[in-house]
């Protein structure tokens, strides 16, 4: 099992707008939500973070959701719309032991 962390390190002040965003991706199906994840934000730290946390038997299968995600047209328009809100960001792929 691997843990993929889409961590998305915010503008100050620009939550609000970025989870607007979010929350239209998520009503539109825009973003790739396999059973099992979640979308966090801090509370604690370093601030105005949203972290996509999203669970994988297999790298091919992360692969085969963002090549899927990133091809699609409504997801690049929306995400051009996103990007503004974001200072930057990173990814965390993590395996599972236990």
């Amino acid at each position: 099992m691997y843990i993929v962390r889409e961590i998305f390190h915010l503008q100050f002040g620009r939550y609000k707008e970025a989870k607007t965003l979010i929350d239209e991706a998520k009503t539109k199906g825009l973003m790739t939500q396999p059973e099992g994840g979640r979308i966090l934000t801090d509370f604690t730290g370093p601030g105005y973070r949203l972290i996509f946390e999203s669970p994988y038997k297999t790298l091919a299968d992360f692969e085969a959701d963002l090549t899927k995600e990133l091809n699609a047209e409504a997801w690049k328009d929306w995400y051009e719309r996103f990007k503004p809100f974001v200072s930057h960001s990173q990814r965390e792929i993590l395996k599972q032991i236990g």
